[in-house]
């Protein structure tokens, strides 16, 4: 009789992990996500010039989709898009028709400013004389002169202008382009997003976060446009009041400029300093355009902003100036008027990817529709 013998598998014995290769493999992990996100920064630095006028389409389509979804109820979404798009014209030739003449007249006058900037700092080197080494640099810099002349060259405006103009032209029509086909498809879009997740709870949470970006961006904008619309209407007023020549221009200049949080505000104070130069000799009379502007912005941003959006969309103040300065060192002027947006939609991604139930931002916005029904 003849034994049956059946091999059993060697038994293999893992050694259990070390504490070194679980750091050597989370350090693994950091650095790669370190690079990625170098590269991240790098590509978009390098396709600013493509991704800032069509990021800035997205956030004004965001905050115009409330009027294009009033008009839809009437008409197809193509036309309403081109309505928003061709009012959105309207207003850029106004203010810009605005603009030009007083903006001109002013810039013709910066020699001037210059050199009344100068001579207020010659006449008030007494102050200075206390502080050690001011006065020697003052001398170093004026050459023992009274005056200073400044010369400004034509020919490097003209040739600077002529040069950047095709590059303007061409990013002002990618974002009309791009602002067009955004409120035109943004509800296939969303079908579309929504179509690609398979679970009903995928599915939902990217239902709310569409719904909590669109939300918060819209609300936020169009409060802050409200808000700047009155800050620039003060402003006109209060400096027609102390007799500032062209008082609109600096209540427009108001309003476009609060759009940038905590930089905005201080280059208006610093402009309005020197239209106080150029309009009066008296140092009281010198900062009176200046403090004016800035108890009424200092008034907007501690009660009127808080009591409009700050109940709805609380965002904190060290994260706001972060995201300011990262995406205005990153892409300019524009990137310090998406900072703030892009801040809300970040934060609408995260409160629908950690919470089980986030809350909804308002109980009047109905759910979207998945893509099924």
């Amino acid at each position: 009789m003849k034994h049956m013998y059946r091999l059993e598998p060697p038994v293999v014995r893992i050694a259990a992990r070390s504490g070194m290769d679980a750091s050597l493999q989370s350090i693994s992990r950091i650095s790669i996500i370190v690079i990625g996100l170098v590269i991240a920064f790098a590509a978009l630095d390098q396709a600013r010039s493509l991704l800032a006028p069509i990021s800035l389409a997205i956030i004004t389509g965001l905050m115009a989709s409330p009027v294009a979804a009033a008009l839809e109820r009437y008409i197809p979404p193509a036309l309403s898009a081109a309505i928003v798009v061709l009012l959105f014209l309207g207003l850029i030739a106004s203010a810009l028709t605005l603009f030009s003449m007083p903006l001109s007249i002013w810039m013709e006058r910066l020699p001037e400013i210059w050199r009344e900037m100068q001579r207020h700092l010659l006449d008030w080197r007494t102050v200075f004389e206390t502080l050690g080494g001011v006065q020697e640099q003052i001398r170093s810099i004026s050459g023992g002169k009274a005056q200073m002349t400044v010369e400004i060259e034509d020919n490097s405006t003209v040739q600077d202008i002529a040069t950047l103009a095709p590059a303007l032209v061409a990013q002002i029509i990618l974002f009309l382009a791009s602002l067009y086909f955004f409120l035109a498809t943004r509800h296939s879009m969303r079908v579309s997003v929504l179509s690609l997740c398979f679970s009903r709870r995928s599915r939902l949470r990217t239902a709310r976060m569409f719904r909590d970006a669109e939300w918060f961006v819209s609300r936020y904008l169009l409060s802050i446009t409200v808000i700047n619309a009155g800050l620039g209407l003060s402003t006109a007023a209060v400096m027609w009041l102390l007799g500032v020549p062209q008082p609109y221009l600096w209540g427009m200049l108001a309003f476009l400029l609060n759009y940038v949080v905590y930089i905005g505000p201080a280059v208006m104070a610093g402009i309005l300093l020197g239209v106080g130069l150029a309009t009066w000799d008296s140092p009281p009379a010198i900062f009176m355009p200046m403090l004016a502007y800035l108890t009424l912005n200092m008034f907007e941003a501690q009660f009127v902003t808080p009591q409009v959006i700050g109940r709805s969309v609380t965002l904190s103040p060290f994260l706001v100036f972060l995201s300011l300065a990262f995406w205005i060192w990153l892409w300019g002027p524009i990137g310090g008027l998406l900072a703030v947006p892009f801040l809300l939609i970040g934060h609408a991604v995260m409160r629908n990817s950690f919470l089980m139930n986030p809350p909804r931002p308002n109980p009047t916005v109905r759910e979207p529709a998945s893509p099924s029904s």
